[in-house]
């Protein structure tokens, strides 16, 4: 199948190769040590993301700190002291991350220690200091999976303190003298009950409390390094959860910060006293809002240098050097050295040089009416030379992918994404639509989706692909639904519940049946299952289970008529792979087409970019055929990856 008129409508415009887009990033994740001595970022080392450090003053000098061989160290971080560099790491997906340290004075390569060294364990961090430099609290689950025990971490020496045995709550805040101060569990309503802790006994009675509504848009924000002012972010009274001091003294609460129509998000502090001095909100676009005078002048004189958006991303201890990205939304994000002093801006890196000059295509933030009034914050973006007038409209209306978001309790949000440049690219319209039950726009719009997975939920969705075919940019019978998680939920929702309004649909370790997902969360997850219940429906009740199936994909497989791509990770501790494995069962037993890619090395996603590459060449091709947009061909991409093909193979022309 061929839409020529798609496909000429960009067939003068370069394709970006799946491999600019999607490989690795030649620096991502930059920091500056605390001290100020050292500059650190992630780069590529035998094909796979490693940790590389240099000289503040000679960054051009690195040494690589870390040899992960196999998959991508996701996340690392400066030790407060400055003397060593952690990270955590987890095998093949399963999601028990374990910390590392590496010390700052080590060779190229070598003395990486795991300070975390158990079987089946996850390690969360709990608290840090600014005045105790070697030493963070952590919790570990080595003990009972579903309960982090806190102990006390010496950075330096490995050595574990036991400080608190858990066997009942979901997470604490400490203080900056890394004592316990509080203890938080969900209670009967599926809302937060916090209990003070004093000398390291849990008060019985908690002083602060949540229904479900406001249970995940209310919580502590961190005490001040003196311990006089603890924050919150808070929509108890109230719909956007708004930030406010409260003195520890007194109890006194003062607001601080809040927005009409999106929540509170980061906040900005003084590196020494854990004040607040500036503070960010994001409805269509981020807002950075400075409260201490200096950090505004900053943020005045950035804001005169760089093109599109910006934001802090490490700091020195004495905030006189920041590193600061840029994303200037149609070219790749970079990072820059700020020197507060003698005001330079010097450029640090660009995260994927190979798209500087590269046709990235703008992104549209658009409010689209749902059917009964609600405002769905949405972002469009439109193939290359579609819209010659930049209105946002298409000359004519284009094959479109609706891009579902994960969670659902997340959200969509402005600016460089690879997923939009990827399919407008290819000659589609994309539309990412933060649909009710998205996080960021206040309580009311979480809970306006609880059990409406299959519901309203979805009607947000299929309103947002009307709204997109009456404005004349998407063509009617070329729409194409996406997702990975809750996306890839939403897209078996989509080809079950509605399967005439879409065309064909790609399933990313989405559930299939809300029944067994439930029943195979990872233990960790227990201490808040109360909210899973309340908000996508009770499994312990016989009409609570009835109404899971009720909203199931599984159970109407024999309803889907339009071609399905499903990508699976074997280790998946979220969504297990019989997840994917159970309706691929159900549709080929009904003679319905299903093309089934599993990764035996990957979980809740692909990380690896060998393997995202080769599902993304996959489903490339599977939307060119079905909807006629242009796709590279899939090479010898698979080779390099470890994709199984379990079925359908012949539905993506391979």
């Amino acid at each position: 199948m061929t839409n020529s008129t798609a496909a000429d409508r960009v067939s003068s415009t370069r394709l970006i190769s799946r491999d600019d887009l999607f490989g690795n990033p030649s620096r991502a994740g930059g920091k500056i040590s605390p001290d100020g001595k050292w500059v650190s970022w992630m780069a590529p080392w035998e094909g796979v993301m490693n940790v590389f450090m240099a000289p503040a003053d000679d960054p051009d000098n690195p040494r690589r700190m870390t040899s992960a061989k196999d998959r991508p160290i996701p996340q690392y971080f400066w030790a407060p002291d400055s003397q060593s560099l952690l990270y955590i790491r987890d095998k093949e997906g399963d999601e028990n991350f374990l910390l590392y340290t590496v010390p700052v004075t080590a060779e190229e390569g070598a003395e990486e220690k795991c300070l975390t060294p158990f079987e089946d364990t996850r390690v969360q961090v709990v608290g840090g200091s600014e005045t105790i430099r070697d030493k963070i609290l952590i919790g570990l689950n080595n003990r009972d999976p579903r309960f982090h025990d806190v102990h006390l971490l010496n950075l330096n020496t490995g050595e574990l303190e036991l400080v608190f045995e858990n066997n009942e709550w979901a997470g604490f805040e400490a203080d900056d003298s890394l004592t316990l101060r509080w203890a938080v569990r969900q209670n009967a309503a599926g809302g937060t009950d916090m209990h003070e802790i004093v000398n390291g006994v849990v008060a019985e009675e908690p002083r602060e409390t949540t229904g479900l509504d406001d249970a995940l848009t209310t919580g502590m924000a961190g005490y001040t390094t003196d311990g006089s002012v603890l924050y919150w972010l808070d929509s108890r009274g109230r719909d956007t959860a708004a930030l406010f001091a409260e003195d520890t003294a007194t109890g006194e609460r003062t607001l601080i910060a809040e927005h009409d129509k999106a929540d509170i998000g980061g906040t900005m502090r003084h590196a020494k006293t854990g004040v607040v001095q500036a503070y960010s909100v994001t409805y269509l676009r981020t807002e950075h809002h400075a409260i201490d005078p200096d950090i505004g002048s900053a943020f005045a004189w950035l804001r005169e240098r760089l093109d599109g958006d910006f934001g802090v991303q490490s700091r020195t201890d004495d905030d006189r050097r920041w590193l600061v990205w840029n994303d200037p939304l149609t070219g790749p994000i970079a990072s820059y050295l700020f020197d507060r002093d003698t005001e330079t801006l010097t450029q640090f890196y660009v995260t994927k040089p190979e798209l500087e000059g590269a046709p990235l295509q703008t992104m549209h933030a658009r409010e689209i009416k749902a059917r009964d009034g609600l405002t769905l914050p949405s972002y469009l973006t439109l193939p290359p030379q579609s819209d010659p007038d930049a209105t946002g409209i298409p000359q004519a209306p284009v094959a479109m992918v609706l891009l579902v978001h994960g969670g659902p309790w997340a959200r969509d949000g402005y600016g460089y994404n690879r997923a939009h440049q990827w399919l407008a690219n290819r000659g589609y319209a994309v539309l990412s639509v933060n649909f009710r039950g998205s996080t960021g726009f206040g309580k009311s719009f979480i809970s306006a989706g609880d059990k409406e997975w299959s519901g309203k939920m979805h009607d947000d969705l299929i309103d947002a692909v009307e709204w997109a075919i009456e404005q004349g940019i998407a063509e009617r019978d070329k729409v194409a639904i996406m997702g990975g998680s809750y996306g890839g939920y939403a897209t078996l929702v989509g080809l079950t519940f509605t399967p005439d309004v879409f065309a064909c649909g790609v399933d990313i370790v989405g559930p299939s049946n809300l029944e067994t997902l439930l029943e195979t969360i990872p233990p960790y997850w227990e201490p808040m299952v109360k909210q899973f219940h309340e908000r996508m429906g009770d499994p312990t009740t016989p009409e609570g289970v009835e109404f899971l199936k009720s909203i199931s994909p599984l159970y109407k497989a024999n309803e889907i008529t339009k071609p399905l791509l499903i990508g699976q990770g074997a280790n998946d501790p979220r969504v297990k792979q019989a997840e994917s494995d159970q309706i691929v069962e159900a549709m080929e037993r009904d003679g319905v087409p299903v093309t089934y890619v599993l990764f035996p090395d990957e979980g809740h996603g692909f990380a690896r970019p060998e393997n995202n590459i080769a599902f993304n060449a996959i489903a490339e091709n599977f939307l060119a055929e079905v909807l006629g947009g242009r796709a590279e061909p899939v090479g010898d991409v698979l080779e390099a990856s470890t994709a199984e093909i379990r079925t359908g193979k012949e539905h993506v022309g391979l």
